[in-house]
């Protein structure tokens, strides 16, 4: 056993404005799994969480409810927390960014900033709503794209053609509050001075702790350090504005009367808060598990989407407020069905409230997404079909039948009680993998453990056929070998349920109790029960899942869609304003062929091309990711681009030769075809 280690987890906070759905459950099932690996190990491991409930979309919603804010957000908690629950998720505090402890971190940490010269205040200017008398957030003005003049985009970035820019950019903007067209107000707001913390964060990024245990622990993944170094080598950090203007729910600022803390400031400052209100409640000394030179360890479990505020805001907070930065972030993918992106109209935007109410075993999903995760940042596909079969291939089929197989012949033949299996030749090759199957827990290598342990599961099922008890229970003179043999095939499950214990923490508890045996920890999987312990009647552990489980569930889901409701109200965009001849002549269209198209790394939104205009072959990015999900399909596909639209840098992703041109409405867009006989190169006019 290793030297025990101090470890600290959290998962990200789930925002106060919405449902738990399976997208959330990979992350916590994720964080669950190592979790209770860790506490299996002996280690001192705590694992704390809260609900995000601070910003404008709480405030305005709990306003539509006819609540207060204070109101709605202890119910969503409540439902939150049910949610989390079904799903075996044992956190050991789930708290609330709205709590006393948050609002005193939040203030102490803003203060040790500030006497660290890394706030000061500026005066802005930021659209503000007439109509609601408030200052609107990115998200809460729309209008028309200054670069594509696609209608209807957000105003941080446009979701048709990927561009970033400032609200106060957009064409014709309106509150997507009340539909007023806002105005410009100054106002006078906080920043924290990022941009001055470049070159910590570039030692931090790339950086590694020691552990207590003698290993490196790299504070990033190898893909979460290339992206922030895409962002740090050119110096590209702005200051984070980390104010906003009243009204707003939220903790007001320290000796600034109608200025509130952004939610970003405080959310993750909301981890220390739940696990200050742990430490109150149980005797744990708080302060030696932040101070900076603290031996402890602290994780966190994250959304590759919000990798840039928990891999360089957060760390340069907690170094510049003279606090220890995290010992390691871990970032992973977004969850797909069947291939795709969850769909409310196919029935496969899952909430996690439907799949426990239709009754299916939630250990199920646990397992299928353990057998599906590595430390890699990579997107995770929910197939339907496939789940059922692997549950019921590996969990019952293979595991749960070795109980199944052997239970009643001890409980029949020989009054529950096992015999000495000390000379077993089986059970030292299930024991001998321990600390491998430990090692890829660790390294949150899932799927390779449970290959690992269900590889174990067949070298098992093949002693059972090599050594058929129910034959040998039919034999004369068997009755040694039977109970010998049904011996060995109970500690072998035993051991397989060490080994499964963190993924399936409800059904080892009911296997312990069959084995009538403690609850189980990692050790357990280096011993054997000894000759005479008596076992209890054995109760079926796990089901099979049926097709028609799956199907209610994908029908309870199913929602029919409407298109929202947008300011305007006519069936088809009005007709822009005349153009002249001319003007239609200074836009160059040609024909050109896909050659490659592929998904943006790090952009839901973007496809990247690589296209023939017969004279030579460009890269263009387009925002059409969400309308093609499979955007294999596309190559060879002959499609129409304006050949002489400036070059423009996509972000962080490259540069954009041209524009591909698509028609827009019902919220899709739709690639520009040509008859066949078009060549690449041919002039469109």
């Amino acid at each position: 056993m290793t030297q025990q280690r101090k470890i600290l987890v959290t998962s990200a906070l789930p925002y106060a404005n919405g449902n738990i759905h399976l997208g959330h459950m990979v992350e916590h099932i994720q964080t669950d799994i190592w979790v209770r690996f860790q506490k299996a190990r002996g280690h001192e491991c705590y694992y704390v969480c809260a609900d995000d409930t601070h910003g404008t979309p709480v405030m305005l919603a709990a306003q539509k409810q006819g609540v207060t804010p204070e109101e709605m957000i202890t119910r969503v908690r409540q439902d939150h927390l049910a949610d989390f629950t079904g799903f075996g998720i044992g956190y050991d505090n789930y708290y609330s960014t709205h709590s006393p402890e948050n609002e005193a971190l939040s203030r102490s940490i803003y203060l040790a900033l500030k006497a660290n010269g890394k706030i000061e205040s500026r005066t802005i200017e930021q659209l503000f709503d007439p109509e609601k008398n408030l200052f609107l957030p990115d998200r809460f003005v729309k209008g028309e794209c200054p670069k594509c003049h696609a209608q209807d985009q957000y105003g941080d970035n446009c979701e048709a053609c990927g561009t970033t820019y400032s609200p106060t950019e957009l064409i014709n903007p309106y509150s997507a509050i009340s539909g007023a067209t806002p105005v410009l107000k100054e106002s006078e707001h906080f920043f924290f001075k990022l941009g001055e913390c470049a070159d910590y964060l570039k030692q931090w990024t790339a950086g590694n702790t020691q552990l207590a245990d003698g290993r490196q622990q790299p504070h990033l993944q190898a893909e979460a350090l290339n992206k922030m170094n895409e962002w740090l080598q050119d110096d590209n950090l702005s200051d984070w504005d980390i104010s906003r203007d009243a009204p707003y729910f939220g903790f007001e600022i320290p000796d600034a009367p109608g200025k509130y803390f952004y939610v970003w400031l405080d959310a993750p400052i909301g981890y220390m808060a739940s696990f200050k209100n742990l430490c109150e409640r149980s005797g744990v000394d708080f302060d030696q598990w932040f101070r900076a030179d603290t031996d402890t360890e602290m994780y966190h479990f994250i959304g590759k989407d919000i990798l840039y505020f928990h891999a360089l805001f957060w760390p340069a907070t907690l170094q510049y407020a003279n606090l220890r930065a995290p010992t390691g972030v871990f970032a992973h993918g977004f969850l797909t069905v069947d291939g795709q992106k969850m769909s409310k109209s196919r029935g496969t935007f899952i909430t996690a409230r439907s799949y426990l109410e239709q009754r299916l075993n939630p250990e199920w999903l646990r397992y299928y997404f353990a057998a599906k995760l590595n430390s890699k940042i990579e997107d995770l596909d929910l197939n339907l079909n496939d789940f059922i079969a692997r549950v019921n291939s590996d969990l019952v089929g293979k595991y749960v039948n070795i109980a199944a197989r052997a239970a009643g012949f001890i409980s029949k033949r020989f009054q529950g009680k096992l015999t000495d299996v000390s000379t077993s030749k089986l059970l030292p090759q299930l024991q001998a993998q321990s600390e491998t199957i430990a090692a890829c827990f660790e390294a949150r290598e899932y799927a390779r453990a449970l290959r690992e342990i269900m590889a174990l599961a067949d070298v098992v099922n093949e002693y059972v056929d090599a050594n058929k008890p129910w034959e040998l229970a039919r034999q004369e003179g068997q009755e040694v070998r039977l109970q010998q043999v049904c011996s060995e095939l109970i500690n072998a499950f035993r051991i397989l349920t060490v080994y499964l214990s963190p993924v399936l923490p409800q059904l080892a508890t009911e296997a312990a109790a069959f084995l009538n045996v403690a609850p189980l920890s990692w050790i357990d999987s280096t011993s054997l029960l000894p000759a005479g312990h008596s076992i209890n009647v054995y109760q079926h552990l796990m089901q099979r899942v049926e097709q028609k489980q799956i199907d209610d569930l994908v029908a309870a889901n199913r929602q029919n869609i409407q298109p929202a409701p947008t300011v305007a109200t006519a069936a088809y965009e009005a007709v822009a304003a005349t153009a002249s001849f001319d003007d239609f002549m200074k836009i160059d269209m040609r024909v050109a062929k896909v050659l490659a198209c592929e998904k943006v790394e790090g952009s839901s939104k973007l496809l990247k091309f690589q296209v023939d205009l017969g004279f030579e072959q460009r890269t263009i990015f387009s925002g059409i990711a969400a309308s093609y999900p499979e955007p294999e399909k596309l190559v060879g596909r002959m499609v129409i681009v304006v050949a002489n639209f400036a070059p423009r840098k996509m972000a962080k992703f490259g540069m954009s030769e041209g524009m591909i041109t698509s028609a827009a409405g019902n919220g899709k867009l739709f690639l520009l075809d040509v008859d066949s006989g078009a060549e690449p190169g041919m002039k469109v006019g």
